[in-house]
Protein backbone atom coordinates (compact mmCIF):
# COMPACT_ATOMS: atom_id res chain seq x y z
CA UNK A 1 0.00 0.00 0.00
CA UNK A 2 3.09 2.33 0.77
CA UNK A 3 4.28 1.83 -2.59
CA UNK A 4 1.37 2.29 -3.99
CA UNK A 5 0.96 5.95 -2.29
CA UNK A 6 4.38 6.50 -3.08
CA UNK A 7 4.42 5.57 -6.40
CA UNK A 8 1.05 7.73 -7.07
CA UNK A 9 3.26 10.82 -5.42
CA UNK A 10 6.03 10.71 -7.57
CA UNK A 11 3.50 10.51 -10.44
CA UNK A 12 1.73 13.30 -9.58
CA UNK A 13 5.13 15.48 -9.16
CA UNK A 14 6.36 14.62 -12.17
CA UNK A 15 3.14 15.37 -13.99
CA UNK A 16 2.96 18.96 -12.28
CA UNK A 17 6.64 19.27 -12.78
CA UNK A 18 6.07 19.08 -16.61
CA UNK A 19 3.05 21.55 -16.63
CA UNK A 20 5.01 23.82 -14.85
CA UNK A 21 7.83 23.79 -16.60
CA UNK A 22 5.81 24.22 -19.93
CA UNK A 23 3.32 26.74 -19.11
CA UNK A 24 5.25 30.00 -19.58
CA UNK A 25 6.82 28.26 -23.02
CA UNK A 26 2.84 28.34 -23.86
CA UNK A 27 2.39 31.78 -22.33
CA UNK A 28 4.71 32.70 -24.64
CA UNK A 29 3.48 31.77 -27.43
CA UNK A 30 1.67 34.65 -28.60
CA UNK A 31 2.77 37.98 -28.95
CA UNK A 32 2.71 39.97 -25.80
CA UNK A 33 0.98 43.39 -25.51
CA UNK A 34 3.40 46.26 -26.87
CA UNK A 35 5.15 44.28 -29.74
CA UNK A 36 5.63 44.95 -32.94
CA UNK A 37 3.77 42.12 -34.02
CA UNK A 38 1.88 42.49 -37.15
CA UNK A 39 -2.00 43.75 -36.54
CA UNK A 40 -4.95 43.80 -38.57
CA UNK A 41 -6.66 47.35 -38.71
CA UNK A 42 -9.31 49.19 -40.74
CA UNK A 43 -7.95 52.16 -42.43
CA UNK A 44 -10.10 55.42 -43.65
CA UNK A 45 -9.58 58.56 -45.45
CA UNK A 46 -12.12 60.58 -45.94
CA UNK A 47 -11.65 63.59 -48.03
CA UNK A 48 -13.53 66.83 -48.60
CA UNK A 49 -15.54 65.44 -51.23
CA UNK A 50 -15.58 62.35 -49.88
CA UNK A 51 -14.52 58.72 -49.16
CA UNK A 52 -10.91 58.04 -50.87
CA UNK A 53 -9.80 54.94 -49.32
CA UNK A 54 -11.61 52.41 -46.91
CA UNK A 55 -9.47 48.20 -46.28
CA UNK A 56 -8.25 46.17 -44.03
CA UNK A 57 -4.28 46.27 -43.07
CA UNK A 58 -2.16 44.55 -41.76
CA UNK A 59 0.49 46.69 -40.41
CA UNK A 60 2.96 46.95 -37.83
CA UNK A 61 5.48 49.69 -36.85
CA UNK A 62 8.59 50.46 -39.35
CA UNK A 63 10.72 53.08 -41.46
CA UNK A 64 8.44 55.30 -43.50
CA UNK A 65 9.33 57.03 -46.15
CA UNK A 66 8.18 60.50 -47.69
CA UNK A 67 9.12 62.49 -50.74
CA UNK A 68 8.97 65.75 -48.35
CA UNK A 69 10.06 64.11 -44.87
CA UNK A 70 12.36 61.60 -46.07
CA UNK A 71 12.91 58.18 -44.15
CA UNK A 72 12.13 58.20 -40.24
CA UNK A 73 11.25 55.45 -37.78
CA UNK A 74 7.20 55.69 -37.09
CA UNK A 75 7.05 52.85 -34.81
CA UNK A 76 5.90 54.03 -31.59
CA UNK A 77 9.01 54.79 -30.06
CA UNK A 78 9.05 58.36 -31.78
CA UNK A 79 9.37 60.96 -28.98
CA UNK A 80 9.51 58.42 -26.35
CA UNK A 81 5.71 57.27 -26.79
CA UNK A 82 6.75 53.84 -26.04
CA UNK A 83 8.99 51.81 -24.97
CA UNK A 84 9.19 49.11 -27.25
CA UNK A 85 8.23 49.13 -31.08
CA UNK A 86 4.38 48.86 -31.89
CA UNK A 87 1.84 49.43 -34.66
CA UNK A 88 0.96 53.09 -35.67
CA UNK A 89 -1.58 55.02 -37.28
CA UNK A 90 0.91 56.81 -39.64
CA UNK A 91 2.65 53.33 -40.52
CA UNK A 92 -0.50 51.66 -41.07
CA UNK A 93 -1.61 54.74 -43.78
CA UNK A 94 1.82 53.77 -44.86
CA UNK A 95 1.04 50.23 -45.59
CA UNK A 96 -2.09 51.00 -47.14
CA UNK A 97 -0.50 52.74 -49.69
CA UNK A 98 2.10 50.93 -51.12
CA UNK A 99 -0.24 47.80 -51.00
CA UNK A 100 -3.17 49.67 -52.50
CA UNK A 101 -0.90 51.64 -54.80
CA UNK A 102 -2.23 55.48 -53.32
CA UNK A 103 0.49 58.11 -52.70
CA UNK A 104 0.70 59.69 -49.59
CA UNK A 105 3.35 62.61 -48.44
CA UNK A 106 4.03 64.44 -45.19
CA UNK A 107 6.63 66.97 -44.04
CA UNK A 108 9.18 65.67 -40.51
CA UNK A 109 9.42 67.71 -38.10
CA UNK A 110 12.26 66.51 -35.46
CA UNK A 111 11.37 68.53 -32.90
CA UNK A 112 7.99 66.15 -32.62
CA UNK A 113 10.26 63.07 -33.95
CA UNK A 114 6.84 62.74 -36.35
CA UNK A 115 5.44 63.23 -39.10
CA UNK A 116 2.80 65.52 -40.60
CA UNK A 117 0.20 64.00 -42.99
CA UNK A 118 0.03 66.65 -45.55
CA UNK A 119 -1.14 64.92 -48.40
CA UNK A 120 -2.83 61.61 -49.75
CA UNK A 121 -4.26 60.86 -53.26
CA UNK A 122 -3.13 64.33 -54.51
CA UNK A 123 -5.46 65.92 -51.37
CA UNK A 124 -3.79 68.60 -49.67
CA UNK A 125 -5.31 70.91 -46.93
CA UNK A 126 -2.88 73.70 -47.70
CA UNK A 127 -3.43 76.75 -45.44
CA UNK A 128 -7.12 75.89 -45.17
CA UNK A 129 -7.09 72.37 -43.77
CA UNK A 130 -5.43 69.36 -41.74
CA UNK A 131 -5.30 65.68 -41.99
CA UNK A 132 -7.07 64.81 -38.82
CA UNK A 133 -5.79 61.17 -37.19
CA UNK A 134 -7.98 59.27 -35.11
CA UNK A 135 -8.41 56.03 -33.90
CA UNK A 136 -11.84 54.32 -32.83
CA UNK A 137 -13.64 57.82 -33.38
CA UNK A 138 -11.18 59.86 -30.85
CA UNK A 139 -8.54 62.12 -32.32
CA UNK A 140 -5.16 60.94 -31.19
CA UNK A 141 -3.34 62.78 -28.67
CA UNK A 142 -0.20 61.97 -30.00
CA UNK A 143 1.09 62.05 -33.57
CA UNK A 144 1.14 59.06 -35.75
CA UNK A 145 4.03 57.72 -35.17
CA UNK A 146 3.48 57.73 -31.53
CA UNK A 147 0.17 56.61 -31.21
CA UNK A 148 0.11 52.90 -30.12
CA UNK A 149 -2.66 50.46 -32.29
CA UNK A 150 -4.35 47.42 -31.60
CA UNK A 151 -5.82 44.88 -33.15
CA UNK A 152 -9.32 45.58 -34.62
CA UNK A 153 -8.92 49.65 -34.39
CA UNK A 154 -10.28 52.04 -37.01
CA UNK A 155 -8.06 54.53 -38.15
CA UNK A 156 -9.32 57.65 -39.88
CA UNK A 157 -7.59 60.09 -41.69
CA UNK A 158 -10.28 62.98 -42.29
CA UNK A 159 -9.47 65.83 -44.40
CA UNK A 160 -10.63 69.26 -41.60
CA UNK A 161 -10.37 72.43 -41.97
CA UNK A 162 -9.15 74.75 -39.67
Amino acid sequence: MRRHLARRAVVTTAALGLVLTTAPAVAHAKPAPGTNAPIKVTVTVQGPDGLLFKGKIKTKGHDVTTATGGTHKCDGTNGGANPSKVPTPTAALDDAARKRHFTWDGTWYASFDDFSVDTIKNVNGGGVAYWNISVNGTPTPVGGCQFKLNAGDRVAFTWTAF
